[in-house]
């Protein structure tokens, strides 16, 4: 079987390239691939000769637009990369009879309120990159071809920057931090992301029916301010220079901190369909973290 894996260098397209090995031949391409086979989303129409040439079984897209302010300052850009770019996978996998692979957000939501959302409740981006996002997903339903969605949300990874490594840099230069403590979601690690894309595609091949959207992320919630807690407290465990006292890290708003696209308050996920359909246990949101800062810290 042949797997073609698209944003091969992001966070999660990294461990992609690892989960995915076991089920077939991956072709992992990303924007500045060298050779005749492009992966470049700003030219959507150009992946359409790439899937043709490569004719896969699967096409697995981990490319998007996902500067979420500077978005609001480059729409067509976004929709370029995260709406019109799946358009056309999802045509090219319609036409070849494949598998598409796709990851959203919960930035299709308009963040109110603090119950769970489920696949079926409405969605209301509050910006571009929730509004290009949530447009691709449409297309690829709307497309009728054979489909995973995962929507997911605060996304780390050992590999490249993330909010837990800005927190110990500055949690070792500084005495006092404030961190916004009024949104709430799940931190979820993008090597789990990667094991259940392979878990869920190699069910799904042998059933069909499984396919559609699905909510994947760790187990769990916190704030920012609670996820900064505890990556500070665990690398003061294990012996960290931390300067921040305990009780210094103090929780702010998101009003603190203006930035140009609004961030939804509440990011809690509901992964019920997703543990039942494909008989999962999600691990608890900590687990994750303590694993990939073992890991940074070394």
């Amino acid at each position: 079987m042949k797997i073609l894996l698209l944003g091969k260098n992001g966070q999660v397209g990294w461990e992609l390239q690892r989960s995915l090995a076991p089920l077939g031949e991956v072709v992992a391409l990303d924007f500045d691939s060298p050779g005749p086979l492009t992966a470049d989303f700003s030219a959507p129409e150009s992946l359409a000769a790439t899937v043709r040439a490569v004719a896969p079984q699967i096409i697995v897209n981990a490319a998007a637009h996902t500067a979420v302010d500077k978005a609001e300052s480059e729409p067509d850009f976004a929709r370029a990369l995260n709406a019109a770019s799946p358009a056309v996978l999802a045509r090219e996998a319609k036409a070849l009879g494949a598998w598409l692979m796709h990851y959203s957000t919960d930035y299709v939501f308009d963040g109110s309120g603090t119950t769970p959302w489920s696949e079926t409740s409405p969605t209301g981006p509050l910006s571009v990159y929730g509004l290009t996002k949530l447009e691709g997903e449409e297309a690829i339903r709307a497309s009728g071809c054979l489909h995973l969605i995962f929507r997911t949300s605060w996304v780390y990874a050992a590999r490249g920057g993330n909010f837990a490594k800005t927190m110990l840099k500055l949690a070792k230069e500084r005495e006092r931090l404030t961190v916004i403590d009024d949104q709430v979601g799940s931190p979820t690690g993008a090597d789990l992301l990667a094991d259940l894309t392979a878990h869920a595609l190699r069910a799904s091949l042998q059933r069909p029916e499984l396919g559609g959207t699905y909510h994947a992320v760790a187990q769990g919630e916190t704030s920012w301010h609670g996820y900064a807690r505890h990556v500070i407290e665990f690398a003061r465990a294990r012996g960290e220079p931390i300067q921040v006292a305990p009780g210094a890290i103090e929780p702010v708003p998101t009003s603190a901190f203006p930035t140009p696209a609004r961030r939804p308050g509440n990011s809690r996920m509901n992964t019920r369909k997703l543990r039942e359909t494909f008989d999962l246990s999600l691990p608890a949101w900590q687990s994750g973290v303590e694993r990939m800062l073992a890991e940074v810290l070394g």
